[in-house]
């Protein structure tokens, strides 16, 4: 690849974030660059004191139709697409009056920002942008003779470029410029194809795009070997995407996954009606409980699994105050996510300098619908969320004996923390907190027995006179396809049972329950997770 340095002498700016555009234009103006725009930035740039040509008086045309049609003329194709060592085109431009454009400047619509915000159908095909994109391709193509600009982030390449090389611009800026443009049109297209795949109910379009813009690189991935890059979507889902980093180390590939995984399940429950507190280690929980208030709660999560909680990710579903944070630091943790956090907090966290701190704004709804996607070979598998919860349920009692008020409690709170859980899940738990969690087994009564064994440990640990699941409930994210992992379960003190239902073998299920007296509910709903 050449250099191939293009000096620019015109620049076509049409911008709906207006982001540095005077300064832009300004030092454009200072290189000799002839100024053509559109609309508000016409306006914009004339109102600075710049001159600026009007794209009306290149093409001839008025802007018309509420300004759908504006850019969409042969003299500004012409201009950006034209082969400027290419004799036939030189013809063409001469003989029919048409100019380059060495530089096009472009964002578009926000039409991410009006869905974001909630605008109704009409007001959102009107943020669809259609010239932007096409002049934006155009010049993409085209990038051998003409740069191309789509965010303010950009400006100073292009201008340090112009200041290094007399006013011109290099092939491996434009290409890489091109490039982007290219994502960023693909990007939006995506936007605009999900949100009408959603207006119109359609759960399988025949063809399905994802965009994102870049977050962050990363250092690697899961492991160092593999490349990685964090990227945001449209859907504005408070969390990992949304959230302010106080301090501490930059964040991995790990412990983003994680950290989502860790606040998608303290979302769960509701801040106005409890604190809660969820810690994470290897995107699964490892303790999880309800309290009269954070520090309440991290305490009761901990107990659960304290060697697990050890380098984990902790999620709180309320501001983190003082005496949450005092209690959290007292071990090695990577990360604290939080809606907010008190100055106090702050400080406390402050001197812990490699433990990072996010504060992600306000809590995500577990009810809201949207999309999850996973690679395969070749291929997507794209579902909806898992937005069911175990509050609208309707549960069935499938035993003689109906639970009690303390355990119904408990078996919504365990069965909300089962959702979260790699299958196959079994959640043990007692006074709204876990006290076994067996997770990820390719068997049911493995789990049951991983669960059993992880809250022996912790009696151990904790100089108990017996495990905690000793008159516990316990969850399972889907049927329980054999009483074994039942019997397992009431061998380790379970005294009731959620479960969704549905095995061919449930009587033989429901019949193991009562002959040992416990309590045993149906949910219908199954949450595997993988």
């Amino acid at each position: 690849m050449t250099d191939h340095p293009r000096r620019v002498t015109r620049a076509l700016l049409s911008v709906s974030d207006k982001t540095g555009l005077i300064e832009l234009a300004r030092a454009l103006a200072g290189h000799g660059v002839e100024l053509v725009s559109t609309g508000g930035t016409a306006k914009a740039i004339a109102a600075a004191g710049l001159q600026v040509k009007d794209v009306s008086e290149l093409t001839g045309f008025p802007e018309m139709m509420d300004g759908r049609v504006k850019t969409l003329h042969p003299r500004v194709h012409g201009g950006l697409l034209a082969i400027r060592d290419n004799r036939e085109h030189a013809d063409a431009m001469k003989s029919h009056g048409i100019a380059p454009i060495d530089l096009l400047v472009v964002n578009l619509y926000p039409f991410e920002a009006t869905v974001d915000r909630g605008a109704g159908f009409e007001e959102c095909i009107e943020n669809i942008d259609i010239g932007g994109p096409a002049m934006i391709r155009a010049a993409a193509k085209n990038h051998d003779d003409v740069a191309v600009v789509v965010e303010p982030q950009d400006y100073k390449a292009v201008l340090d470029e112009l200041a290094a090389n007399k006013g011109a611009t290099t092939l491996a800026l434009r290409r890489r410029l091109a490039a982007k443009a290219y994502a960023r049109t693909a990007a939006y297209d995506a936007a605009i194809s999900n949100w009408f795949a959603v207006e119109l109910k359609t759960d399988a379009p025949d063809y399905r795009a994802f965009g994102g813009r870049l977050i962050q690189s990363l250092r690697y991935g899961e492991n160092p070997h593999q490349m990685a890059a964090f990227y945001s979507t449209p859907d504005r889902r408070p969390g990992v995407t949304t959230m302010r980093q106080l301090q501490g180390k930059e964040l991995s590939y790990n412990n983003i996954n994680d950290t989502d995984a860790a606040y998608e399940c303290v979302a769960e429950f509701d801040a106005r009606r409890t604190a809660a507190c969820v810690i994470v280690k290897h995107a699964n929980p490892c303790g999880v409980a309800e309290g009269a208030d954070l520090v309440s709660a991290y305490r009761k999560a901990l107990a659960c699994d304290s060697t697990s909680a050890s380098g984990g990710i902790v999620a709180v579903n309320r501001a983190l105050d003082a005496d949450a944070a005092r209690a959290i630091i007292e071990i090695f943790t990577e990360v604290i996510i939080a809606p907010d956090a008190t100055e106090e907090a702050i400080a406390l966290i402050a001197a812990r300098k490699n433990l990072r701190l996010l504060l992600a704004g306000s809590l995500p709804d577990p009810r809201a619908a949207g999309l999850t996607a996973k690679t395969v070979a070749g291929g997507l598998l794209v579902q909806g969320r898992d937005n069911a919860v175990v509050d609208d349920m309707t549960l069935k009692v499938a035993t003689r004996r109906a639970p009690t008020e303390a355990e119904l409690r408990d078996l919504k709170f365990a069965f909300r923390v089962a959702k979260h859980v790699k299958s196959n899940t079994i959640v043990y738990a007692r006074d709204l907190a876990t006290v076994g969690i067996g997770a990820g087994q390719m068997s049911r009564v493995d789990a049951a027995r991983i669960a059993a064994r992880k809250a022996q440990d912790a009696a151990d640990q904790l100089k108990l006179a017996a495990p905690m699941t000793k008159g516990s409930v316990v969850a399972s994210d889907a049927f329980i396809p054999f009483a074994d992992g039942l019997l397992v379960a009431i061998e380790a003190g379970a005294t009731a049972v959620i479960q969704p239902g549905g095995s061919i073998r449930d009587p033989e299920i429901i019949k193991a329950a009562d002959d040992h007296g416990i309590a045993m509910v149906f949910t219908g709903v199954r949450h595997f997770r993988h």
